[in-house]
């Protein structure tokens, strides 16, 4: 299946270039006396980066060959994080480069998705937002519950985080996967 630039919108997929993107933003342009181009924010999935390019009006794209498995983290081995596919539950094995950032987020048993493009990974998505443990941050006071003061708290995974003065050791906290922000206390 083909799409042309009539069908961009955003979060569509297409292979350009040999390379999978996804549509952040576009904008059809028309120029007097010239043909109508459409400008483009890409993000490249396999990177990350985000290009600009402009295309013709009714240039073609293929779809690209992705396809996306739910799995379940379920530990790490040596360099290795091994994931269980929830529909075979084969065991698949990614290395640090494939799973990237997302590492700061994978606690056991938690769901995630894993993207592939012909059969090889190429990302993770995680949920919005992980529950993870407080391990080590200075103690809390008594009154300490309002205003907009926050210290450091290293969590179970080894993400550190800015949280308010209340939070203790052993607190359970909400964590923002996009921007890796505290969100709330939950125990």
């Amino acid at each position: 299946m083909a799409y042309t630039t009539s069908d961009f919108r955003r979060g569509l997929k297409i292979e350009w270039e040999g390379k999978p993107y996804e549509i952040l933003e576009f904008q059809h342009l028309k120029v007097a006396q010239s043909q109508a181009t459409v400008r483009t924010k890409l993000k490249d999935l396999i990177t990350g980066r985000v290009l600009e390019v402009n295309f013709r009006s009714g240039d073609r794209f293929e779809k690209p060959e992705l396809e996306e498995r739910e799995v379940q983290y379920l530990y790490k081995d040596g360099s290795n994080f091994v994931f269980m596919d929830l529909e075979d539950y084969d065991q698949l094995y990614l290395t640090q480069k494939e799973v990237g950032e997302a590492s700061k987020f994978l606690k056991e048993n938690l769901n995630v998705s894993i993207l592939f493009y012909k059969g090889k990974p190429i990302g993770i998505e995680l949920p919005k937002a992980v529950e993870l443990k407080v391990v080590e941050t200075e103690p809390g006071f008594k009154g300490d519950t309002v205003g907009s003061t926050t210290k450091p708290a290293k969590l179970e995974t080894g993400l550190v985080v800015q949280v308010p003065l209340f939070i203790n050791k052993g607190d359970i906290i909400r964590v923002d996967t996009k921007t890796g922000e505290y969100i709330e206390r939950v125990g």
